[in-house]
Formats: C-alpha cells, structure tokens, sequence
C-alpha cells in the first residue's frame, strides 16, 4: 500500500495504474466498518483502489465541529493496510486547495442543496462539492465509491457527475450498521455510554415510518409520529422527512409508485446523527 501526499507522487501511481480501472473512496478519515464496506465494493469490481484522506474545512459550517473532527491518521492506514487497497492519498490543505489555479464550474444543484441538510447548515454542500470535484480531477478514477448514509450527499454528487465532464460512475454503497441497527459513523464514537443506548431509536423509528409507510398512512401523519417518538426518546429532532430519492421533493401523499425515502437528522446532547431508510 502506498503513501502519496503530493501531486507528482499521485501522478507517478497514476502512470503505474494507467492500463487498469481505478476505484476510487473519498473519506475524512476516522475510519470505520462503514468505510472499509466502500473499500470491499471496489475491490471486487477495480483492479486498483485508492482512499483519500482528508479532513475538508470548507465542508463545515461550525468551526467548532472541524476542531472535533478525530484526525487518526496512523490507526487508519493500519486499518487500511489490512485490506486490499492500492494507495492512500492524505495530501495536505494546500494540495487541494492551491492558492491558484482551481475553480469549481457551476452546477445546478439548489434544488439539492437547500433542503434537508442544506437548509440546517448553509454552505456545507458548497464545500462538499468543491472538494469531491477536486479530488476527482486529480485522482481521475473510473468508479467513485460513496455510502447511502449520507444519502443527501451522494445524490447532491450524481447530480453534479451528470453536468460535469468526468467519464466516472458513481456506486452507492449500502448503510452499514451496528448490531443494534445504529448507522456507523466516526460521530458515534463520542457518544457517551448513556447516549449510545438511546442512539438506535433513530433507526427503530425508521423501520417504523417505514411500516406506517407500507401500512398507506399520510405522510404528514408518519413525520409527526417519528418526531414525537426521537423528542420523548431524549432527542432534538432538526428534521424528520419523506422525499422522493432523486429530487428530495417532500412527499405529501402516499404513492406506491414513488421511490421515497424518510430522512432524519437529531442531535443527541451536542452529537449530530444523521440516517435514512429507503422505502
């Protein structure tokens, strides 16, 4: 597995890896089963995988959330080097981010962007886009792995993939989750032991929804219902909502022929938990 940091050691593995298909998983780090589920999807389908790491300060809206971001970079290269990945690219700050020379093309995204996550933490998806589009033109891969949990994301990054000129296909990745249905993130880990115990009523609360779902309620009705339930189960609900999977239009009335899915983000004390649960 090898370390690249810079541009020319990037290039060099590129040169390397030219005759085969590359697969490619952007993280931040922290690194969990979750991750390491992205890394397996490519291996079976690339001939050679690479996994950035890169801890994105544009993407954060509270400077305070980047300050606790974990930065465990030597457990995650040993977890790495555990499986089958080529390369790891942690480039530092000014990599990405040249102090010239790099702009984002403008994309129609603001249907995407402004709702769910967009509407609780402005600029987020800005710096989202800014970094994954960067990383691609620099790693060039032919297949980006991303997972469902940040289901938001992924469909924010199909989109842009339709409008730019990248030949890349996008492969969503499954949820993976704890025992206890609670979804991996490198935010769990500062749960307290309290906290962790009442996490996975967000996920109890999905299969819920999903059930009232199946069962024709109004979709009004199943919002207010799971809100009701994460408010007594201790948390601070930002939003509890059903949408249509591409366009993350809310939807108003029960259709079985909409692909829809129920969205939520909660804090529990000062832990924000995302998750979403297709229906």
């Amino acid at each position: 597995m090898q370390i690249l940091t810079t541009l020319p050691d990037l290039q060099h593995w590129q040169t390397q890896n030219r005759a085969q298909s590359i697969g490619f998983v952007p993280t931040m780090g922290a690194l969990h089963e979750g991750h390491l589920s992205l890394v397996e999807a490519s291996s079976a389908k690339d001939d050679a995988t690479i996994v950035s790491i890169f801890v994105n300060p544009t993407q954060f809206n509270d400077k305070s959330d980047l300050e606790k971001y974990p930065r465990t970079l030597e457990a995650d290269l040993a977890m790495l080097d555990t499986k089958n990945v080529d390369a790891v690219f942690a480039p530092p700050e000014d990599v990405i981010y040249p102090s010239e020379g790099f702009k984002v093309p403008d994309f129609e995204l603001t249907d995407l962007t402004n709702v769910l996550e967009g509407a609780y933490r402005p600029g987020h998806f800005d710096g989202v886009v800014q970094v994954v589009y960067r990383l691609l033109d620099l790693v060039r891969p032919d297949r980006l792995y991303m997972g469902l949990k940040d289901y938001q994301q992924q469909a924010i990054i199909a989109a842009m993939l339709r409008q730019s000129d990248f030949a890349i296909q996008l492969i969503p990745v499954s949820i993976v989750r704890e025992e206890d249905g609670l979804a991996m993130s490198s935010r769990n880990r500062r749960l307290t032991p309290e906290q962790r115990l009442i996490a996975p009523t967000i996920y109890q609360t999905l299969q819920q929804a999903q059930a009232d779902w199946i069962a024709q309620f109004l979709p009004t009705s199943i919002q207010a219902k799971a809100i009701s339930t994460l408010e007594q189960a201790g948390f601070q609900v930002d939003y509890f909502e059903i949408v249509e999977a591409t366009t993350l239009e809310s939807v108003e009335l029960f259709d079985e022929s909409v692909d829809a899915i129920a969205c939520v983000a909660a804090y529990i004390g000062d832990i924000r938990l995302i998750d979403n649960l297709q229906f």
